[in-house]
């Protein structure tokens, strides 16, 4: 099956999915997340969590691109080697944006706590500030799980352990975290007068 024709089923599976939901469209695949978002005018935007490490009682708060993003969770987080986690397990981990964006995702998943916080079989839940939510059963530091809105800007994304078997003590882990973000329309005239103007140049 070649790239293209790839894409096309792709794009089908996407509107049939947005069918069921008007205004917020899930993924479970990074390459049609960003697929998707690009066909939406959006930009992606990735925060891997590199610059942190270490404890943060009071959470931690970073930027990308523009996009201010704070991390809580009851207790504190922490982060290392490109995660960042829950300091307490069996709590929630929250992602506040600003401003707010028209995409979010990330690899989501359950850990073991410290030291290494390696990536435990769970039922994960990630719900968004307009109460939309995926329940689902990850494996691995690499699972996925996005958003796009087709509607209101998303302002927050939590993560909680559902479930886990055999049951004990998780924490809730992110490993990755992506932004979709459509230019204002102010800026997208900006762009455009642009082009225009570049244009009549070559002209």
């Amino acid at each position: 099956m070649t790239i293209r024709s790839t894409l096309s089923v792709a794009a089908v599976a996407v509107t049939l999915t947005q069918a069921s939901s008007a205004a917020m469209v899930t993924f479970t695949s990074s390459a049609l997340w960003n697929y998707y978002a690009t066909l939406s005018g959006a930009s992606t935007l990735t925060e891997n969590f590199n610059s942190f490490s270490g404890s943060y009682p009071t959470g931690v708060t970073g930027n990308v691109g523009g996009i201010q993003w704070q991390a809580n969770a009851p207790g504190g987080v922490v982060a290392g080697s490109g995660y960042l986690a829950t300091q307490v397990s069996n709590t929630v981990l929250t992602f506040s944006m600003a401003p707010s964006v028209q995409g979010v995702a990330g690899n989501f998943f359950a850990s073991d706590g410290d030291p290494n916080y390696n990536a435990v079989p769970a039922i994960i839940s990630v719900t968004l500030s307009d109460g939309s939510s995926y329940i689902g059963f990850a494996t691995s530091a690499a699972d996925f799980v996005g958003f796009y809105s087709t509607g209101a800007a998303i302002s927050s994304v939590a993560i909680s352990v559902a479930g886990s078997a055999p049951t004990g003590s998780y924490y809730a882990t992110a490993d990755n975290l992506f932004f979709a973000v459509v230019p204002a329309p102010g800026a997208v005239a900006l762009i455009a007068a642009a082009g225009l103007v570049g244009s009549r140049r070559r002209r």
